[in-house]
């Protein structure tokens, strides 16, 4: 039996310090059992010494690296073949697929995110800020009918405008329904830059009246205007959090209006921090493959029906793939790296031809139904990847 071995063991596994009882799950033991059949334990009564936490350390990590060479190996030559003999159950010959894959996925996003300086971006989007907060928002005085853009004036500005319109009998009409008027009186000449200038202003100096008169306001358009809202407090009235929103404003505590500041805090840090942004993003893609492949391989099981292979070997076909395809992008990045050129396109085009020659391999059917099948499956891939980063952005932008 293969857990009985045919030569004496050293160190804490010689016969001498085998016990009859595991320590761990109390499973009664054969003197000549290296192993606990029951857990898998170690049969020893020896106690640790540090040369044998060495070796075991060792002799683990050498087991792994010949795992990882049979893996590589058998992924590279033979492309469909290693998903066969895992299928079959000759599992202990390689790695686990799933973490496998786990692990060329973080390599492979943690040097794509050192090769590419989204550090500049950063840089870039800082300059690109600073000129534009250092013009602060216009206001439009009515007893001129200029736009103001000198940052001493615009309390002197804005507050000349509500006088304005308290002399016109507005004062305790929302600020929406006050812009309305003026405009209805010509006063903007429909222009957007002085109407939406002149609402900024009526914002900011009175925050308070401006929200009462958006609060009751519901749909998507109520909700792009107390995003706005929030936009220009956290721009330009240092507005940091939403529970001081709710204090220094008075608005209410709803999961709309959470939502919506929590949206806007966001995409403004996105547009702040670009860089860092992608970098946070990036970093979700290897979990975000465990959810996308499993989707995918439904499309899998589909096309090959037929055929007697359950859906969780579809899967592990699948991991295995996309494992050599980080393999060889990997391989791309590191090239790229060391001789500054671009050489992805090569690796995508040699991964086209071994997927082709897995799915022959694998699933055993002429160079028609493969090529057909070929296509019609990286067509639903590149569909499918497709919404799933969409969906990841949009859902990084609003919870960033």
């Amino acid at each position: 039996m293969g857990n009985k071995p045919t030569i004496v063991s050293k160190g804490r596994y010689e016969l001498k310090f085998r016990g009859t009882e595991c320590l761990n799950c109390g499973h009664i033991l054969d003197i000549s059992d290296k192993y606990c059949p029951n857990c898998g334990q170690a049969n020893s009564i020896k106690k640790l010494v540090l040369k044998d936490f060495w070796d075991e350390f060792f002799s683990s990590l050498i087991n792994y690296d010949s795992k990882l060479l049979k893996t590589l190996a058998a992924l590279l030559l033979r492309p469909g073949s290693i998903t066969k003999d895992y299928i079959q159950g000759k599992r202990v010959t390689y790695t686990n697929p799933f973490r496998f894959l786990l692990s060329l996925a973080f390599l492979y996003f943690l040097l794509f995110a050192y090769n590419n300086s989204f550090s500049e971006l950063d840089k870039a989007a800082e300059n690109l800020n600073g000129n534009i907060n250092s013009s602060v928002p216009v206001s439009f005085d009515l007893s001129s009918g200029q736009l103001t853009a000198d940052s001493t004036l615009i309390k002197e500005q804005v507050t000349k405008s509500l006088q304005e319109m308290d002399s016109m009998g507005l004062s305790d009409a929302p600020a929406t329904q006050q812009i309305q008027y003026l405009d209805s009186l010509g006063v903007f000449s429909g222009r957007y830059l002085e109407n939406e200038a002149n609402k900024d202003s009526i914002m900011l100096a009175d925050p308070k009246k401006y929200y009462e008169g958006i609060r009751g306001n519901s749909g998507f358009g109520g909700y792009a205007e107390k995003m706005e809202f929030f936009s220009n407090m956290i721009r330009f009235d240092s507005l940091t959090s939403f529970e001081e929103a709710k204090t220094k404003y008075e608005i209410g505590g709803g999961l709309s209006t959470r939502m919506a500041y929590n949206s806007t805090s966001s995409l403004l840090r996105v547009i702040k921090e670009p860089g860092t942004f992608l970098n946070a993003t990036l970093s979700k893609l290897p979990f975000v493959i465990f959810f996308f492949l499993p989707l995918f391989t439904v499309f899998i099981w589909m096309v090959y029906i037929r055929k007697k292979y359950t859906y969780t070997d579809h899967l592990i076909f699948s991991f295995h793939n996309q494992s050599l395809l980080f393999i060889l992008l990997i391989l791309s990045l590191i090239i790229d790296l060391l001789f500054s050129t671009s050489t992805m396109w090569i690796f995508l085009l040699i991964f086209s031809v071994y997927l082709y020659k897995s799915m022959r391999n694998f699933y055993g059917q002429g160079r028609i139904k493969t090529i057909l099948k070929y296509f019609f499956l990286n067509s639903i891939f590149a569909f499918l990847a497709f919404f799933v980063l969409l969906g990841l952005l949009t859902g990084s932008v609003f919870t960033y």
